[in-house]
Formats: C-alpha cells, sequence, structure tokens
C-alpha cells in the first residue's frame, strides 16, 4: 500500500512537523476534522489488522476522554460564567468546555499521526533511512537495531525461564516480598543472557569488518523519490485548508497557555 512504501525518515519528518503546528492550534473543530482525516488516510492506504489498530486507538480515546472530564472538573474560573454548555444534565461554562475539547482533540491528533507512523513503517527500514537521509551515527542507529532485535528474544527468554521454574516447582509469589525474590531470580538470567548475546553481536560486527564509518556502502539503500513529497505536500495543505476555513468560520484560536 501507498502508505508502507514511503520513505520512513520523509514519513517522520512530516509527523513531527504536522504535530509541531498542530501544538500551537486551540480551538477543538480543526484538530477534531484533521483526526478523522488522517484515520481516514490510514485505514484506506495502510495495510496491517485494522482490529489491532481500533484498540490501540480506543486507547488513546480513553485517555482523551479522561482529560476532558478532568480539564472541565479542575478548570480555572472562567472570564464569562454566565456562558453555559449543557451537558450530561449539568451546566459547565463554555470556555472551559472549549478548552477541555481542545485539549483531548489535540490527543487524539497526536495519536492518530502517530498510529499511522508506527502501523505503515518497517522498523529496520526507519533505522536505515536515518542512517542515509538524516545521517544519524552508524554506531548507534546499529546499537538502536540491535536491541529491537533482541525485545522479541528477552520475551521469550523469559517465558522459557518461566517454564524451567514451574517445572522445578516454583510457584507464582504473591506476597510484595516474594515477588521482589521472584523478580530477581527472572532478572538475573536475563540480564546474563543479554550480555552474551551483546558480546556476540559485537563479535559478529567486528568479525563482517563494521567500523561504524557513514563512507560504507548498503546492501538496502533508502531513497527519497517524488512519491515521497505527496504525503507531506497532501497532508500539510489539508491542514492549511483547515486552518484557513477556521478563520473564515471564526472560530481558529492559537495557543496561548490556556489550560
Amino acid at each position: 500500500m501507498f502508505l508502507h512504501t514511503l520513505n520512513p525518515a520523509m514519513k517522520a519528518c512530516t509527523v513531527v512537523g504536522l504535530v509541531f503546528v498542530l501544538a500551537c492550534l486551540f480551538d477543538p473543530v480543526t484538530p477534531l476534522v484533521f483526526t478523522l482525516f488522517t484515520i481516514t488516510v490510514t485505514l484506506v492506504f495502510g495495510r496491517f489488522r485494522k482490529r489491532v489498530y481500533a484498540l490501540y486507538l480506543s486507547a488513546f480515546t480513553l485517555f482523551a476522554f479522561g482529560m476532558l472530564w478532568t480539564t472541565i472538573a479542575f478548570a480555572d474560573t472562567p472570564s464569562q460564567p454566565e456562558e453555559t454548555i449543557p451537558l450530561a444534565g449539568f451546566l459547565f461554562p463554555k470556555e472551559d468546555v472549549l478548552t477541555a475539547l481542545a485539549l483531548s482533540f489535540r490527543v487524539m491528533a497526536f495519536a492518530a499521526l502517530s498510529l499511522l507512523f508506527v502501523f505503515t513503517t518497517n522498523m529496520v527500514h526507519f533505522i536505515l533511512s536515518l542512517i542515509q537521509q538524516l545521517k544519524l551515527p552508524p554506531k548507534l542507529a546499529y546499537g538502536l537495531m540491535a536491541g529491537y532485535r533482541f525485545l522479541p528474544m528477552m520475551k521469550e527468554e523469559f517465558d522459557q525461564i518461566r517454564a524451567a521454574h514451574r517445572i522445578r516447582g516454583v510457584t507464582e509469589a504473591n506476597s510484595i516480598k516474594g515477588r521482589f525474590k521472584q523478580l530477581k531470580r527472572y532478572a538475573i538470567p536475563l540480564l546474563a543472557g543479554a550480555v552474551r548475546k551483546a558480546e556476540r553481536t559485537a563479535a559478529a560486527m567486528e568479525s563482517k569488518g563494521f567500523t561504524g564509518e557513514r563512507t560504507r556502502t548498503y546492501y538496502r539503500p533508502m531513497k527519497i523519490t517524488g512519491r515521497d513529497w505527496v504525503f507531506p505536500l497532501v497532508m500539510f495543505a489539508v491542514l492549511g485548508v483547515l486552518i484557513v476555513l477556521s478563520f473564515q468560520l471564526d472560530y481558529f484560536r492559537w495557543y496561548n497557555g490556556q489550560f
């Protein structure tokens, strides 16, 4: 699909730029509409398990809903308390409700952009593009890549250690002291295994001539093509149109320390 074929560095820069622009906006309508647009783009031009995406999005939705109510409940005294909005059978100051909605929809906009990147980006390709396009030092980048590769292996090793303890009759602890001892039993072999893997990885990289120099060749070159520019142009253009419309309809507000 289209989003999966984009250069990851270009995609990351676009998402970061959009987040900075959205952080300066403080009306509830613009981030809401842009969130819906981002979700639509992700679902239409992405290839992933939609159920998992919905699960992650629902978690952010609950967080935004909690921020909505806490912002209304603990808001400062409004400048115009006579203007109210009925909500859930109660009357709340209009200013507080608009502020809470703006904060909540900004959270949803950030979440939608983050999920777009995470669900449509191969992390190995992303690290390679950071090296080749954004000039990240190869030593740091390959260290991050090795750590990313170790995560599934550490989970598998943890399951093996826990199974070995069960075979030997070591039951799960219930008390706080017992859980601390259990954590220690798990942590020591996990750390020892991680050290052994790190040593083997370092030896393998050294044996293959890896010195961390920038003037190396790449088996998988990452390039920025004309198609990669379509994504930032479309996303920023849509956000720009929404900002212009918000000016036209007189509901646009910049962030000015409101909370």
